[in-house]
């Protein structure tokens, strides 16, 4: 059975059996907090987890809760007409029979002897019936990402070394960068535009009901985009490569260390090919092995987030969520399908088919850089591109080239500047958050939820305030998933792209449209 089918079907297993788990085991929501009865009523924290109340806010790294706080009452559905409901908490033990009682998922309001109200969203508890079966599953995905996530640092810079030490020469790592990049600032800019006009056609933040103090203080941090570019050159070049989340200091010393590999003697020069060359593809035979897991690594990551996500915190974030996808599927099955077809002559139909592997694969990892193996398996064994080519634009994509995150900047700064500010952000402003939002979506690690941290960096930069961006987190995980693959789906584009225009012909001999089997791929190695 073809790759492609075969994920598309453990997938489907994956979503039927964790709403199964969802349905029929007892999974309640926790706080993620253990409390006592206070002295003056209400409850104290005396211990925090690190799930729900306990867990790290994005922004800080800090909990937004802490050992010794009161709290007086529970609210839901904070800021919403007729719906928001407060119930006070007298002890510990009506507390938790409290918390027992509200949705897994839901983001929830905590009103503070203080009189500050501060919010987290509850996961299962950890105890349950639910999450005991869910373990299992839970642990084998751990695995298989813990295995993608080997292979990114040694593939990206094995990669992108042979691929411009290969070219030989200034000229062609001039030309075959400048067609690269070239695609990647169209190819986001067009993603921002459309994330705003959709934002300001639908206009989600207008009347919604989020719950957030509109009073809050704007601006309490600054933070500069110049940073991106000062984090770009590493201090300590090993420091980066034990960070997965410093792919941009992994990419600039392997350009660096490439280019100037063909400016060595000849000897040097065909030793360290050579060697680099040959890492290369040791790598790429870990990465076919990795291939042969993906359907089941897949099945077991669909089946954690089904069986965990409750479904009471998306409504209040309904148009938003809406407005984001429909950002994704007009730039991904409009927009560069258009450019596939009038820039670089290539069937999006046909091209789309040859990259399914990769494409299923990104939306159940929320990964662009642990779906990298993938990526390149597919672009070259079934799109018919060089390898000279691939390894050099593909790792750069994976970091560099962001649409789907451009997208998700764009409508979500924009979306709470409408909740806070009403129709009073200016287009100045917006144009700002486009032009921010495409340097976000470059700074972005290529790592699950990464987009939601240079969220932070915009709003900074725009003196709103941080909590919203806190609040739509709760909703991040299956927005991710579609712009990971939307993220996927333009690098394979600009792939294709550079590829034609380098006089390479696609869907050559050795590829064919439906690719080589898992068992092909294993086979090879």
């Amino acid at each position: 059975m073809k790759l492609h089918w075969k994920i598309l079907i453990w997938m489907a297993a994956g979503i039927i059996v964790g709403f199964a788990f969802q349905k029929l085991l007892d999974g309640p929501a926790s706080a993620g907090a253990s409390v006592a009865d206070g002295p003056a009523g209400g409850v104290v924290i005396t211990k925090l987890s690190d799930h729900g109340m306990g867990k790290p806010d994005k922004a800080t790294g800090e909990p937004p809760f802490a050992v010794g706080d009161q709290i007086s009452a529970i609210v839901l559905n904070r800021g919403q007409t007729g719906k928001e409901a407060v119930y006070p908490t007298p002890n510990a033990d009506e507390f938790t029979a409290q918390i027992g009682e509200i949705e897994k998922g839901s983001v929830v309001w905590f009103q503070l002897s203080d009189g500050k109200v501060r919010s987290a969203t509850l996961p299962i508890d950890p105890d349950s019936q639910l999450s005991t079966w869910v373990e299992p599953f839970s642990f084998i995905a751990e695995l298989f990402m813990q295995l993608l996530k080997m292979l990114i640092i040694p593939l990206v810079l094995t990669s992108i070394i042979t691929g411009v030490a290969g070219l030989g020469g200034g000229r062609d790592f001039g030309r075959l960068g400048g067609k690269t990049f070239g695609y990647y600032i169209l190819t986001s800019g067009l993603a921002a535009v459309t994330g705003l006009l959709l934002v300001n056609l639908i206009k989600p933040g207008i009347g919604a009901e989020l719950g957030l103090d509109k009073t809050a203080g704007f601006g309490d941090r600054e933070e500069s985009f110049m940073g991106i570019f000062l984090r770009m050159i590493p201090e300590n070049v090993f420091s980066a490569f034990s960070q997965n989340g410093q792919m941009l200091q992994v990419i600039f010393f392997a350009l660096m260390f490439g280019y100037f590999i063909t400016k060595t003697q000849e000897k040097e020069r065909k030793l360290l090919l050579d060697f680099f060359t040959a890492c290369f593809s040791v790598m790429m035979k870990l990465a076919t092995f990795a291939l042969s897991l993906v359907p089941y690594g897949v099945f077991c990551l669909v089946v954690k987030v089904v069986a965990q996500t409750g479904i009471g915190v998306f409504q209040p974030l309904f148009w938003y969520m809406l407005t984001v996808f429909l950002g994704l599927v007009i730039h991904s099955c409009v927009t560069l399908p258009m450019v596939l077809k009038f820039v670089g002559g290539i069937s999006p139909w046909k091209w789309g088919n040859a990259m399914s592997p990769a494409l299923l694969t990104a939306f159940s990892t929320s990964s662009s850089a642990m779906t990298l193996p993938v990526t390149i398996d597919s672009v070259e064994k079934r799109g018919g591109v060089s390898n000279k080519v691939s390894s050099f634009v593909l790792p750069l994509g994976a970091t560099v080239n962001m649409d789907g995150t451009a997208i998700y900047e764009c409508v979500g700064v924009i979306f709470l500047a409408q909740y806070y500010m009403g129709d009073q952000f200016a287009l100045i402003d917006q144009l700002k958050v486009v032009m921010l939002a495409m340097l976000a979506s470059i700074g972005a690690a290529g790592i699950p939820s990464a987009g939601i941290v240079m969220m932070f960096t915009i709003l900074s930069a725009l003196n709103l305030p941080l909590e919203g961006a806190a609040l739509i987190l709760a909703v991040d995980r299956p927005l991710d998933m579609c712009r990971t693959m939307t993220n996927i789906w333009s690098d394979s584009c600009g792939t294709a792209i550079v590829a034609k225009s380098e006089g390479e012909t696609l869907f050559g001999p050795g590829t064919s449209d439906s690719g080589p089997s898992v068992h092909d791929a294993v086979a090879s190695t």
